[in-house]
C-alpha cells in the first residue's frame, strides 16, 4: 500500500481518492480551494453517455469563422490568446480527419461504456441515487437541414450502442410542452441522465473521503520535485505515488516533470434562472446552436458556449446573458430575469481524449484530467482506472490512446 497524493478535489480527484481508499492506500488531497467552485458546480449536470464523437470532425473547420463572428455564436477566441494556443489548434485540425475521428470515437466509446456500472454504486453510497433522473435527453433542431446534417453523426454513435429515437416537432412538444414552434425535428437519447444538483454529488463525495481518513490540504501545487509536491507557500508534501487531477491547471504541473501536454481551458458559461416560467422534464440540447437547458433543483440552467482565453483572463458574462437570449425563441414562455451567471474551465485536449495513465518520465506520477464536457460523466470510471494502475492490475480497456506521451 502506498501514500498517494492527489492534486485536485473535483469529481476526478475525489473519485480517485475513493477508489484508492477502498484499496487500502493512505490518501492526501491538495487543492487551492478544496470546497470551492469546481466545474461540477456549474456544469449542465448530465451523464452524457452518448458523447463519444470528438469535437474535431471532418468539415468542422469551415464552420469556425462563422461561429467566431457571430456575437451569439457557440465559439469565442480572444485574439491575445491565439498565439499561445496555436500548437493546440494545429493538433485539433489534425484530429479532424475521417480516420482519426473513427479511432478517437472507438477509444471514447470504450471509456464511457461502463459509466453507469461505476456511477450507480457511488450514488448509493452517498444516498443520492434519487437525484439522478434517468429520463434521457432531447436534441432539438430548428431546420430540416440541420437535422439531416447530423445523420452521419447519429449513425456513428449507433454503431457504438447509442440509441436515438427520431421525431418531428409536434412529437417533441408532446414530450416537452414548453418548446415552441421553432423546433421542427428532434431526437431522444434515452440513455442520458441528469442530476438535480451536480455540486451536491461533489460535496457529499468530499465528505465521504474525509470521513474515511483522507487528508485534505488547502494549498496551491506549483511543482513536482523529486518525491515531494511543492506548494506555493513553500510547503512540501512527500509522496510515494502522485495523481495529477487538477483539471485545466494540470498541464502546468505536468510540465514540471517534463511532460508536455496540449491542454486548454475551454471556458464554458451558463445562467441559472430560479423562476424561469417554463418547465422541462429532461435536458434539452439545442443541436444547431450548441447549447443546453437542464431542469435542476435551483432552477433552469442554460449552458454552453466555448471560449478560449486561457486560465487567467477575466470572465465575459455577456456570454451567459447571450445564452438566455438564444433560448427564448425555443422556449417562448421563458423568463430571463434573476439568473445567476457562471463561468467554468473545461480541461480540453485537441483530440477530445482525456489524459489517463502514467507519466512517460515519472512512472510513479499518474495523469487524470482533460475530460472536457464529460468530466462529471467519467469521474468514478477514471477513479477506478487510476486505482487499477497504482495497484498494478490490468485495466479493462486499453489506455494507450489516453497516454500523455501522445503529445511528445
Amino acid at each position: 500500500m502506498s501514500h498517494v497524493v492527489i492534486v485536485g478535489t473535483g469529481i476526478i480527484g475525489l473519485s480517485t481518492a475513493r477508489a484508492l481508499l477502498s484499496d487500502g492506500h493512505s490518501v492526501t488531497l491538495v487543492d487551492r480551494d478544496p470546497s470551492g467552485d469546481k466545474a461540477s458546480f456549474g456544469n449542465a449536470g448530465g451523464l452524457g453517455v452518448t458523447e463519444i464523437v470528438p469535437a474535431s470532425v471532418p468539415g468542422l473547420i469551415w464552420k469556425v469563422p462563422g461561429w467566431l463572428i457571430d456575437p451569439l455564436g457557440p465559439l469565442s477566441l480572444r485574439p491575445g490568446h491565439f498565439p499561445k494556443m496555436l500548437p493546440w489548434l494545429l493538433r485539433f485540425m489534425k484530429s479532424g480527419s475521417h480516420r482519426e475521428m473513427l479511432r478517437l470515437t472507438s477509444a471514447l466509446a470504450a471509456l464511457i461504456a461502463p459509466v453507469y456500472d461505476d456511477f450507480l454504486p457511488l450514488l448509493d453510497e452517498l444516498g443520492l441515487a434519487h437525484e439522478l433522473h434517468r429520463v434521457g435527453a432531447l436534441w432539438v433542431y430548428e431546420t430540416e437541414t440541420g437535422f439531416a446534417a447530423d445523420a452521419a453523426d447519429r449513425e456513428l454513435r449507433r454503431l457504438h450502442g447509442s440509441i436515438f429515437e427520431e421525431m418531428d416537432g409536434d412529437e417533441a412538444r408532446r414530450l416537452e410542452p414548453a418548446l415552441g414552434k421553432k423546433v421542427v425535428r428532434a431526437v431522444l437519447t434515452p440513455q442520458w441522465s441528469h442530476f438535480s444538483d451536480p455540486m451536491r454529488v461533489v460535496d457529499r463525495l468530499r465528505e465521504q473521503v474525509a470521513s474515511r481518513d483522507a487528508t485534505i490540504v488547502e494549498g496551491e501545487a506549483v511543482a513536482i520535485s523529486g518525491t515531494a509536491l511543492e506548494l506555493s507557500d513553500g510547503r512540501k508534501l512527500p509522496f510515494e505515488r502522485l495523481v495529477i487531477a487538477a483539471g485545466a491547471w494540470s498541464a502546468r504541473l505536468a510540465a514540471t516533470i517534463g511532460d508536455r501536454v496540449l491542454l486548454e481551458s475551454e471556458r464554458g458559461y451558463n445562467i441559472t434562472i430560479p423562476d424561469p416560467g417554463v418547465s422541462l422534464s429532461r435536458e434539452v440540447i439545442f443541436a444547431e446552436r450548441k447549447f443546453v437547458a437542464t431542469p435542476m433543483e435551483m432552477g433552469l440552467r442554460i449552458g454552453g458556449a466555448a471560449e478560449f482565453a486561457g486560465l487567467d483572463a477575466p470572465a465575459n458574462y455577456a456570454r451567459s446573458d447571450a445564452l438566455a437570449t438564444l433560448a427564448h425563441p425555443y422556449l417562448p414562455g421563458l423568463k430571463t430575469s434573476g439568473g445567476m451567471r457562471w463561468m467554468g474551465h473545461r480541461p480540453t485536449t485537441p483530440d477530445s481524449l482525456p489524459v489517463i495513465g502514467a507519466s512517460p518520465n515519472r512512472p510513479e506520477v499518474i495523469h487524470a484530467y482533460g475530460h472536457s464536457h464529460v468530466g462529471l460523466t467519467l469521474g468514478p470510471t477514471t477513479g477506478r482506472l487510476v486505482a487499477d494502475l497504482i495497484a498494478g492490475r490490468s485495466t479493462p480497456i486499453d489506455l494507450s490512446p489516453f497516454s500523455a506521451g501522445r503529445f511528445s
